[in-house]
């Protein structure tokens, strides 16, 4: 637990400089969240916001992908984080987040119906509706065979 929070603080590190991840002092096995804009307060992760559970739960995935890399290399990562509960300060966050990921050689997959994301991606491959419970997919790199898959 301890290497894993190293890990994901290490990764936590790199896309905000407001948050550490420590054991929280109620119960060891649960985490909690250093404020470093409120003074240094310790928070349980339960009163976070949508924005700050999604930079704590990537640091998370990030940590545990780093520790498995000694066996497994984890170059890929999709996210279907629920983009729709978060404010436009905490996209925006996200979004920076996301970025320096991408720059850090990751290949980010994300899946969202909120359009500013959309907008943001510079790749993106749609799923249209075509009726009938039927769809297409549409985007560089998609096929015929993969429209076919579809149906």
């Amino acid at each position: 637990f301890d290497l894993l929070i190293g890990h994901a603080n290490h990764q936590l590190s790199r896309l905000s400089d407001r948050y550490l991840l420590v054991h929280d002092p109620d119960a060891p096995l649960e985490l909690a969240v250093i404020d470093n804009d409120q003074a240094g307060d310790i928070r349980s992760t339960k009163n976070l916001s949508g924005g700050e559970s999604f930079l704590v739960s990537l640091s998370l995935a990030l940590g545990l992908s780093r520790m498995s890399s000694r066996k497994v290399r984890v170059d890929s990562l999709f996210l279907d984080e629920g983009f729709g509960t978060l404010d436009e300060d905490a996209l925006q966050q996200v979004m920076s987040a996301l970025a320096s990921l991408h720059q850090s050689s990751k290949l980010i997959g994300v899946i969202s119906h909120v359009e500013a994301l959309k907008e943001s991606l510079p790749v993106r491959i749609s799923v249209l509706p075509t009726g009938g419970g039927r769809s297409v997919l549409d985007g560089p790199g998609v096929s015929m065979t993969a429209q076919r898959e579809l149906d």
